[in-house]
């Protein structure tokens, strides 16, 4: 009884008095600014954590997402370009691969990998906007650099509340534009105060356009919940909690949305920066985050917008958070920056129609500095062996990054290697393994031999793209390498 009524206290302060501030807007006013964009970006979220994706039913309810999917768009082949954090996040905002943008690793504090981040020379979404009048909030986790030529508010964003990398990498600090306010963090609250702030600044911004970037830090791990989720009584359910929050946060940013009469001004997208850490699920789909199997890349894309996107679209084609950038420039009426060309392209032809074909010819999927895989319609390559998935999970196995109760504040039941969260079986890992995805989602079976004209095909993609690759240099540790003329690595 006390969980409900503190669930209808929590809906009360997300719709924050319905009818108390409705606003209108005059058909000329609506016409002359331009729309609104509100991205939310959960961390780790595996392709089949939510409903309406994958093969595998949930063990829990995602009513708001499934709601939203219902009245927009859902994009079943949507795919990250680096199955882990800070180069997905970079090509997220910039609308380029790792290999143009050069993030191919992550900004590690606790790891002495400090003076690194998104180059100031990229222009991101905010950037873009904020050029065009408008306001711009990143709130949530940044992870495109922690030290001062990096921080948010030097790459379009007017304002920032969050923790500037993964909320497993010590010192855990919640900062406010460039000021830490909370140290230790108390991990529990983060779902809801992010969205407390992202609710507070649409209400600011309602009679201008306006940019929310809304990154939040769940359910990367540590995993936490508030108390109004939490179910200390069955503590094998934690991820169950964190997701179930995450969608209630989804609502609550939708019913503001309409409360304010915008919702058919507003743009809203939901997806993932890689595939699931222990815990989570893939969906049916072979490996996890940090492997190049689809487990680590392919991820849940939804996009509402009332008037715009027609309900109830589900699109099986190709594309990319490469294809955020143009996609939300292109409805604002806002050119691309020349000097830095797109990767990705305008994808609300498949937003709008579930016939409309990728307008990709390939798609590259990296690992560190390297291109792994390259896809092209149901076919995907991988160039370079894939990692293989560990036979049987470790007896004992203790995360260094773990809740510790001083550092890190966040309930200790989090999960472990035994709860691995991909498919696991199938041909073993080896160089130009061929997979036909539509027939073999879950990539058991190399067809290579059958097809060596595909292989061929898109092995000659690859060597295309990898004569027009710059030299990226990334500090040894995260994965990242140095490229030097004519395609070599090393270590920096």
């Amino acid at each position: 009884m006390r969980r409900q009524t503190t669930r209808r206290e929590m809906l009360r302060r997300c719709l924050g008095g319905i009818g108390a501030a409705m606003v209108s807007l005059s058909a000329s006013g609506r016409a002359k600014r331009g729309p609104n964009f509100v991205l939310i970006l959960a961390d780790d979220l595996g392709y089949g954590d939510i409903a309406g994706f994958g093969t595998k039913p949930l063990p829990y309810g995602t009513p708001r997402l499934e709601h939203m999917a219902a009245e927009g768009a859902r994009l079943t082949d949507f795919n990250t370009p680096m199955p882990f954090c800070a180069p997905a996040r970079a090509s997220l905002l910039t609308g380029r691969y790792p290999f143009h943008h050069t993030v191919v690793g992550n900004p590690t504090p606790d790891a002495g990998i400090n003076d690194v981040g998104l180059p100031a020379a990229e222009v991101t979404i905010a950037e873009a906007l904020k050029a065009a009048g408008y306001a711009t909030s990143c709130i949530g986790k940044w992870h495109l650099g922690h030290t001062p030529p990096f921080l948010p508010r030097t790459q379009g964003f007017d304002e920032y509340f969050g923790i500037l990398y993964s909320n497993d990498m010590r010192p855990v600090q919640l900062v406010e534009n460039e000021t830490v306010v909370e140290y230790p963090v108390v991990q529990a609250t983060l779902t809801r105060r992010y969205t407390d702030r992202a609710l507070r600044f649409i209400e600011r911004n309602r009679d201008r356009p306006f940019f929310l970037y809304l990154p939040h830090a769940m359910p990367h791990k540590p995993l936490a919940a508030s108390e109004d989720f939490y179910t200390p009584e069955t503590p094998d359910d934690l991820y169950a909690d964190v997701i179930r929050e995450l969608d209630f946060s989804v609502g609550c940013i939708l019913d503001k949305i309409k409360e304010l009469g915008l919702d058919e001004n507003t743009m809203v997208i939901f997806t993932s920066d890689n595939g699931p850490w222990y815990g989570g699920s893939t969906g049916g789909l072979r490996g996890m985050k940090a492997r190049s199997w689809e487990g680590g890349y392919r991820v849940p894309l939804i996009a509402r917008w009332p008037g715009r996107i027609p309900p109830g679209i589900v699109n099986n084609q190709m594309a990319g958070i490469i294809d955020i950038m143009p996609t939300i420039l292109a409805a604002a009426g806002v050119e691309p920056p020349k000097e830095r060309p797109l990767d990705g392209k305008d994808i609300m032809p498949l937003l709008m129609s579930a016939d409309a074909p990728s307008p990709h010819e390939a798609m590259f999927g990296m690992t560190g500095a390297n291109v792994a895989t390259v896809r092209s319609g149901k076919w995907k390559l991988h160039v370079r062996p894939p990692a293989a998935e560990p036979k049987r999970p470790p007896e004992k196995w203790t995360d260094p990054r773990g809740p510790d109760g001083v550092t890190i504040l966040a309930p200790y039941e989090q999960y472990t290697p035994a709860a691995y969260p991909g498919v696991v079986g199938g041909d073993s890992p080896k160089p130009l393994m061929l997979f036909d995805l539509e027939a073999d989602p879950a990539e058991q079976h190399d067809v290579a031999a059958q097809y060596p004209d595909v292989a061929a095909r898109l092995k000659a993609i690859y060597d295309r793209q990898m004569k027009d690759l710059p030299e990226i240099s990334w500090p040894k540790g995260t994965g990242g390498l140095r490229r030097v003329k004519g395609g070599a690595l090393k270590y920096d």
